[in-house]
């Protein structure tokens, strides 16, 4: 068994997206055997790329450039689920990322235990949805997508801090924000026949994306307490340094809540305060 860091180099470097999945499946896999074994694994180092290997497709747009599509008609649900997939791939990136980039910083093992975890399934989330893109007569690379998430990893790439703060307590909770309202797209899609099997994998992601929040929640307040930070002001000042414009409400209150982020964390930074 390689070095974690070096798992990740692995993942990071390989562009096709099921084969990346799978790889990321693979190594996680490898490294929750050892763990549930009793091992402590190798962690290593590696250098990361700059940014992920990635296909020629899909085309990649400035995110004004994306075409909008109605939500309520069949090209609009497969747009949908493509931005979905989209969002999925980078995470697997962003968390191999986050161990190989960071990990020569210490930490107790469960730190590497939970982004493994997250990171398997951010790859287990792609390939639902890649599977129902197919379903629905259409593959993942089909349509432009955003350009613009990688910014997040590329502002934070000396700031383990800040990653934590943009990614999953700001990106990541973002899907906690709308997820629900894409689940109730497809369920009213009633005379879709791959309309379920989206809604299934929807519901899936959404329980899932909790945990991942949370992790970051977890490993921000560890890291302030470990340099004697007050995590709310800290989370205020590294989001207005690296996220680029104020956070969206509605917010889902009660999913936040769970992934250990209280209202006056997000609220201060929200659009209507700052207008």
């Amino acid at each position: 068994m390689i070095p974690l860091a070096e798992m990740a180099d692995q993942v990071l470097r390989t562009a096709d997206a099921r084969a990346k999945t799978a790889l990321s499946r693979r190594f996680a896999a490898q490294w929750q055997a050892a763990r549930d074994a009793g091992a402590r694994p190798e962690i290593g180092t590696a250098p990361p790329p700059d940014a992920p290997a990635r296909s020629d497709a899909p085309v990649l747009l400035d995110p004004r450039d994306v075409p909008r599509r109605k939500p309520g008609s069949p090209q609009g649900r497969i747009a949908i689920l493509h931005a979905v997939a989209h969002i999925e791939l980078n995470a697997v990136d962003l968390h191999w990322d986050l161990i190989a980039r960071f990990s020569a910083t210490p930490f107790p093992i469960g730190f590497f235990d939970d982004w493994v975890r997250a990171a398997d399934e951010e790859s287990k989330h792609f390939n639902l949805i890649a599977d129902c893109l197919e379903v629905m007569g259409s593959h993942y690379g089909a349509l432009p997508a955003h350009a613009g998430m990688w910014r997040a990893a590329q502002d934070t790439a000396g700031d383990l801090l800040g990653r934590l703060a943009v990614v999953p307590m700001v990106l990541e909770a973002r899907g906690l924000d709308v997820t629900p309202g894409m689940i109730k797209i497809f369920q009213n899609a009633k005379n879709d026949p791959a309309a379920q099997q989206a809604v299934d994998a929807m519901q899936v992601i959404y329980a899932e994306e909790v945990h991942h929040v949370a992790y970051g929640s977890k490993w921000f307040h560890f890291l302030c307490g470990r340099h004697d930070l007050d995590p709310k002001e800290a989370f205020h000042d590294l989001v207005q340094r690296y996220f680029h414009g104020p956070l969206k409400p509605p917010f889902n209150e009660e999913k936040r809540a769970e992934a250990g982020i209280p209202p006056d964390f997000y609220w201060p930074l929200a659009d209507e305060i700052r207008r």
